[in-house]
């Protein structure tokens, strides 16, 4: 029998009228749990707890706050091995993914908890005699975060660690598809002592509850991490109340492979960069863009390689890509395939759903790559979400550059190459947030800032001290004295 996983509204685990299934991708006849279905009184109810907690854990000194942060951290940690198997069993990526998304998470928290000690504000001289100018961070207030189910641990945490480190209460909508990762890191919190309504978990129907979190009078700011459609539809009525607004949203990420780039290393990085997590991450490669005087050498390469890797279970050794996250899912990889082909013609391996021993009761999709694609197909230019490459062919750099940027989205892009000179023209005319050189185009740290630019991005950016920026706002004193 499946565990039954409540709310957390106002420092309460709240016994749920109605549930959701999450069930392992790889083995659907498996119910990871099931998950209170949260309504729309659930949610302004979680909103009213949060705004009660506010002025006592706001007044409740930074360093204090921190301490908290540490001590969730610490539970989080007791659970290593325990959490990774969950994250894997209900979203599907491998166990060694989930392992080191779990260690991000917990050194998320720790930073964060750092933060607490220092929380910088300014002090700068005055023009005037005898004035003393400085600046303070307080906290924004209320804030919803709305997070994804493609890294369930880290993006939950990489969101509520500075919210909360800043004095803020907030309010978690995690994805259906993937709630047990972050339910977790609310179940540390509760352990670790953090005050009733400061942390409050609402899952259940996006849309009910999401309309329900925008028109509640508490809120003051929304952290989004999911679809351009759903995004574009958060802006639109956030603004109507002039919410404080933060969204992370869509890519279409290349990788430019130069002729004078370490072979070995650019197929690898191109490889982990397309195929890994299943291809579903908003950072990872879906475009390979490869200078034409080694484009069949590279393309075969790449080929090769792509066909020894292992798709499968994700808790068994020796693999390397998961399943799709659900049906949905599968099925938009499956309608892209076919585009893929009306266009590109056949794939040069994958292209196809994984059937037979092992299979049959998960949502596996054979690493796919499509050759000579350009600009314009709708496989360049349209976000995926699976394990699914086109691989193109530029001139020389110009042309790589160019048509790396001819795109709508802006989030990562990746270069390999041994050319120093190339390196700094990239840095200099890449139209997007995250660059990476001979690495993956996916795998980021928290220390820096996270976020793209055009339409994968909108507001301040996520992670290291940029995330404060986000959570926090200023009250500036003049002091004569």
């Amino acid at each position: 029998m499946a565990n039954t996983y409540p709310n957390y509204i106002n420092g309460e685990w709240r016994t749920p009228l109605a549930t959701f299934e999450n069930r392992n991708p790889a083995n659907t006849d498996e119910v990871v749990g099931l998950f209170a279905k949260g309504s729309f009184a659930d949610m302004r109810e979680a909103c009213e707890a949060a705004q009660n907690a506010l002025p006592a854990w706001s007044a409740m000194p930074a360093p204090a706050r921190g301490a908290l942060l540490f001590k969730v951290a610490e539970i989080l940690e007791s659970r290593f091995n325990q959490l990774g198997e969950e994250m894997t069993r209900e979203e599907g990526k491998t166990l060694p993914e989930a392992k080191g998304e779990v260690r991000r998470a917990i050194n998320i928290f720790r930073y964060f908890a750092g933060e607490g000690s220092r929380m910088p504000g300014m002090l700068v001289p005055s023009e005037r005699d005898r004035v003393h100018m400085f600046a303070i961070r307080k906290p924004v207030g209320v804030v919803g975060l709305i997070t994804p189910w493609n890294f369930p641990i880290a993006i939950p945490a990489w969101k509520m660690a500075p919210a909360l480190i800043c004095g803020n209460t907030v309010v978690l909508k995690p994805a259906s598809a993937s709630p047990l990762s972050s339910w977790r890191i609310v179940e540390a919190c509760h352990e670790a002592g953090i005050p009733k309504g400061v942390v409050n978990y609402v899952a259940g129907p996006g849309g009910e509850l999401g309309k329900a979190m925008l028109e509640a009078p508490e809120l003051r700011a929304i952290s989004f991490t999911g679809s351009c459609a759903v995004g574009n539809w958060l802006y639109t009525e956030a603004s109507k109340r002039r919410l404080r607004i933060q969204m992370e949203m869509g890519g279409k990420n290349p990788t430019i492979v130069l002729a004078d780039a370490d072979f070995h290393s650019a197929v690898e990085n191109v490889v982990n960069g397309a195929f890994f997590s299943t291809g579903q991450k908003c950072t990872a490669t879906s475009r390979a863009i490869v200078e034409d005087s080694i484009y069949d050498e590279f393309l075969s390469a790449l080929v090769e390689r792509t066909k020894r890797l292992k798709v499968g279970n994700g808790l068994e050794p020796g693999v390397d890509i998961g399943p799709a996250i659900d049906e949905a899912q599968l099925e938009t990889d499956l309608k892209y395939i076919e585009i893929g082909r009306q266009e590109a013609g056949e794939p040069l391996c994958g292209g196809y759903r994984l059937t037979g021993e092992g299979y049959e009761k998960g949502y596996f999709i054979a690493p796919t790559i499509f050759a000579d694609v350009t600009e314009q197909m709708t496989i360049a230019q349209e976000e995926i979400f699976g394990p699914i490459l086109a691989v193109m062919r530029a001139r020389d750099f110009d042309d790589a550059m160019r048509i790396a940027n001819n795109i709508p989205f802006g989030l990562s892009a990746s270069l390999q190459t041994t050319n120093i000179s190339r390196v700094f023209e990239y840095v200099q005319r890449m139209e997007a947030g995250l660059l990476t050189v001979n690495l993956p185009s996916a795998g980021v740290e928290y220390q820096l800032p996270f976020g793209g630019s055009k339409e994968s991005s909108f507001g301040p950016k996520e992670q290291g001290p940029a995330a404060l920026e986000f959570y926090s706002d200023y009250k500036t004193v003049y002091l004569k004295y």
